[in-house]
């Protein structure tokens, strides 16, 4: 039985929540919060396997609330919101401090169709997930010790073109710390597939919010763009389509998906090694699955500087175990200690 605490003050929403659930004998509704006060102490007296948590709460807010709960009684949570631009923002918040992964309320259209069956498939997967500390203390610079090098250190290559990232759940977190790391004058272009199961609404918003955060230059790739103007630059693949270089220029598609998952960190990873080679570096972050090992396995064969998140700073140690058990990091760091070594690296600007 997963037992699940539902946070929302609505109650057209809760019913809906309630309705959802009720199909599936193995989810429980153990307690229903309207206020953020009652989610955080709702969490500490029942221990629920999995929160639905929305954003707009009277009171404290479901961001507050998220940060209380995940320091104080570390709880899987789903964030369920709506489109609503400052709501977006909250939510990504909430990401940023600990909510696994995100998902938007019914709309109201065609698209309700499936709602209560993502719904039930995402509860369950997000209860799976071991969650145990409160990541904002890495966001604040007080970032974990990372294990060795999977292998032997290499020297690092004396340029660096290109650095192309990948993550999934967890990603805004980590993705924020690795580019709050860099040091202001990184010129290298940073090239990132960041899975969001959202809609595109929600994937839009999280460019700006990414800016906001990190202080950098982010925003989504635009097809046809010379790697060698994008200096200074992160470029995230947008909504559904697939990121990846082709004759030193960027590339989206809509070609089929990789992993079930469009855009795939494999396919930037692979036309990156090919492009690129020694002149790169790739970085697996965390996420479930294993999109991107073996395109980081590709890029290390050609001479890359590859990196995966530790299992202490990932919220899922999936995609970076499949990458380290493939052999394809050269080095297992936390995103700040990532971060660390890139600026070691020289940053050239492409010319070709």
């Amino acid at each position: 039985m997963i037992r699940v605490l539902v946070v929302e003050d609505s109650p057209t929403m809760r019913h809906h929540l309630r309705e959802a659930l009720a199909e599936d004998p193995e989810l429980q509704v153990v307690g229903e919060a309207v206020s953020g006060e009652e989610a955080i102490d709702m969490a500490a007296r029942l221990r629920p396997d999995v929160i639905t948590m929305d954003m707009m709460l009277p009171g404290i807010s479901g961001l507050q609330a998220t940060e209380h709960i995940m320091a104080e009684h570390p709880t899987p949570i789903l964030v369920v919101s709506s489109a609503d631009r400052q709501e977006l923002f909250s939510t990504y918040n909430a990401l940023a401090a600990g909510a696994v992964d995100v998902m938007e309320k019914p709309r109201g259209d065609e698209s309700d169709a499936d709602w209560k069956p993502r719904l039930r498939r995402a509860l369950r997967m997000v209860s799976r997930i071991r969650v145990i500390t409160h990541p904002r203390a890495r966001l604040d610079g007080r970032a974990r010790q990372g294990s060795a090098p999977a292998s032997p250190a290499a020297a690092p290559t004396s340029t660096l073109a290109v650095v192309a990232v990948g993550a999934s759940t967890g990603g805004p977190a980590a993705l924020t710390e690795l580019l709050r790391e860099l040091p202001p004058d990184f010129r290298t272009p940073v090239l990132c597939v960041q899975h969001i199961a959202a809609s595109e609404q929600f994937a839009v918003a999280f460019s700006d919010w990414l800016a906001g955060q990190t202080g950098r230059n982010v925003r989504y790739a635009g097809d046809g763009v010379p790697v060698r103007t994008l200096t200074g630059q992160v470029l995230l693949a947008p909504p559904d389509r697939h990121l990846y270089v082709r004759e030193h220029t960027l590339r989206l598609s809509d070609g089929p998906l990789r992993h079930s998952c469009r855009p795939s960190v494999d396919v930037l990873f692979e036309s990156v090694a090919a492009e690129y080679g020694g002149t790169a570096a790739g970085c697996l972050l965390t996420g479930m699955g294993r999109d991107g090992a073996s395109g980081l396995l590709q890029m290390r064969h050609r001479g890359a500087v590859t990196f995966a998140q530790d299992e202490q700073s990932c919220t899922v140690y999936g995609m970076p175990r499949e990458a380290v058990l493939l052999g394809a990091a050269l080095y297992v760091l936390p995103p700040a200690r990532i971060a660390a070594r890139l600026a070691e690296l020289r940053p050239v600007v492409s010319r070709r």
